[in-house]
């Protein structure tokens, strides 16, 4: 394969299956030679990742766009994904722009910025077209969303600024999947339909060959073809763009015990939960059962509570207190239980948070189980740090935080490589700044190993070959897969070379 050429993922929903696709599209590729690179111009999530870039510079970018970029072969990059809206609250989201924060918007004055927005997306994709043969983009949420079309950026607006071919897809296990097909299409005008090329069918339990008629009708309503229908996958389940759809249920798939006893691991759902794949990399160890919850009931007899990050601690630490999850935290510390807390978690287990920044709410109380003090800086810390803990076992991790310790009483969790330390720890209450130490191997087994210790499970035994790093080419494997195996690939190629057929047919009157 040779040659320049682009293609956008667009799907019916959210969590239709578009960040997954994506990755499986550009490891094909990756496959057979291609230069490839991911980008999602606009994303929101509170999931998020550094990218470090060659001049040193460190920057966020959405957790799916961090998975593409390994499905590529690349270095995550802040141009993979430019503009990251990180929701705070129901009405306000904090605005990342090429890796940086540059404020907060409202629903109401997001038309103010977009003129800058659009030029950033625009001029950031022509970059990477210029270095890569091929670009596959991703949608978000759906082009079908008429109320924001004017305003549209990574959708339909992307596709026609860009002269982008468009694959939308649907997920069948949600039911509905032709009509939200039909009706993605129908929604839009006629310049926007010109460039959706095909569909793709996700997520499907069965025997395809009882989807023909459906697939026919679709085709012959439509003049356009389904490149392909993609099984359910059991193994499909880190680097999830939304954990939050784990709620009550355990995450990933947990291996069998290596010892005699399992280690069980409750994960507070917080409201404004971020980075929620650390908890991930927990799962991944056989043995561990991670679920994550809402219920004070659930931390009563499990061995290890863990409080993730938060897009807004101060806010979610009122909500955990409104819940009465404060109060399980702190019988399970009193317990001699171990508790982790990671990122806002962290600094939720502190004496005093000061925050002027992200809730503004002052000088609050913490759960006190540290003797630490937090205070909010307006500028961020964005790194990707090392250091060693549990003695001389190696962990490196990530940085993406307001919060910083201005006092602090305890042991550090972890020593870093120069003078000082990072994160606390008194007796079973640990906490860390730092998301993905989990990540590596030996870090997590040696504080499963102490954390199973200290919650009683003697027969409890961390797996020696665990490799959080091959679960993830692994991941990206099965996607590249999924894509050879059930995409009409021959079909997929042309319309990333030549875009979108000529004369592709109007389908009922679109919006006027």
């Amino acid at each position: 394969m040779s040659g320049k050429g682009g293609l956008l993922v667009a799907g019916t929903t959210s969590d239709a299956g578009k960040s997954m696709l994506t990755a499986g599209i550009c490891r094909w590729l990756r496959r057979q030679g291609v230069d490839v690179a991911p980008f999602k111009a606009q994303n929101m999530s509170n999931n998020s990742a550094v990218a470090i870039e060659p001049d040193g510079t460190g920057g966020e970018i959405g957790r799916a766009q961090a998975l593409q970029a390994v499905a590529c072969g690349l270095a995550p990059s802040v141009r993979f994904n430019p503009v990251l809206l990180k929701p705070g609250s129901d009405r306000t989201s904090q605005v990342i722009v090429l890796g940086q924060a540059v404020g907060h918007i409202g629903a109401a004055n997001y038309a103010e910025i977009k003129d800058r927005l659009r030029a950033t997306v625009l001029e950031t994709l022509d970059e990477l077209r210029r270095r890569h043969d091929v670009v596959i983009c991703e949608g978000a949420g759906s082009p079908a969303e008429i109320n924001l079309r004017a305003t549209d950026l990574a959708n339909m607006g992307l596709a026609r600024a860009a002269d982008l071919p468009v694959i939308v897809v649907g997920d069948i296990d949600r039911g509905g999947v032709f009509a939200a097909l039909y009706g993605t299409l129908a929604l839009l005008d006629a310049d926007d339909q010109a460039h959706i090329a095909g569909f793709v069918i996700n997520k499907f339990r069965g025997d395809a060959g009882l989807l023909r008629p459906g697939v026919d009708s679709l085709t012959s309503l439509t003049g356009r073809p389904t490149l392909g229908v993609v099984p359910w996958s059991f193994d499909l389940w880190l680097d999830a763009e939304d954990s939050l759809a784990y709620d009550g249920r355990v995450l990933g798939r947990p291996a069998a015990a290596r010892g005699s006893q399992w280690l069980r691991v409750a994960v507070v759902r917080l409201p404004r939960l971020s980075n929620a794949t650390d908890a991930e990399a927990l799962a991944c160890e056989p043995g561990v059962q991670v679920r994550l919850t809402v219920e004070p009931a659930d931390l009563a007899d499990v061995d290890l509570v863990v409080i993730p990050g938060s897009k807004s601690t101060v806010d979610d630490l009122a909500w955990l207190r409104e819940r009465g999850l404060a109060d399980a935290v702190l019988a399970h510390a009193a317990a001699g239980k171990p508790v982790l807390g990671i990122c806002g978690g962290f600094q939720m287990l502190a004496e005093r948070i000061h925050d002027d920044v992200e809730s503004r709410r002052g000088e609050v109380p913490g759960l006190g189980l540290l003797p630490v003090d937090i205070a909010f800086a307006e500028r961020k810390t964005l790194a990707l740090p090392e250091g060693t803990a549990f003695g001389e076992v190696a962990v490196r991790g990530y940085e993406i935080h307001h919060g910083k310790v201005t006092r602090s009483g305890a042991e550090p969790m972890i020593r870093l490589a120069g003078d000082g330390g990072e994160g606390a720890v008194v007796g079973n209450v640990f906490g860390t700044h730092w998301h993905g130490a989990f990540e590596t191997d030996g870090f997590r087994r040696a504080f499963l190993t102490e954390a199973a210790r200290l919650a009683g499970r003697h027969g409890f035994a961390v797996a020696p070959d665990t490799s959080f790093a091959a679960l993830r080419e692994r991941t990206v494997d099965i996607l590249g897969d999924l894509v050879e195996e059930h995409l009409d690939t021959s079909a997929l190629w042309r319309l990333i070379e030549g875009g979108a057929p000529i004369g592709l047919p109007t389908i009922v009157p679109g919006l006027r």
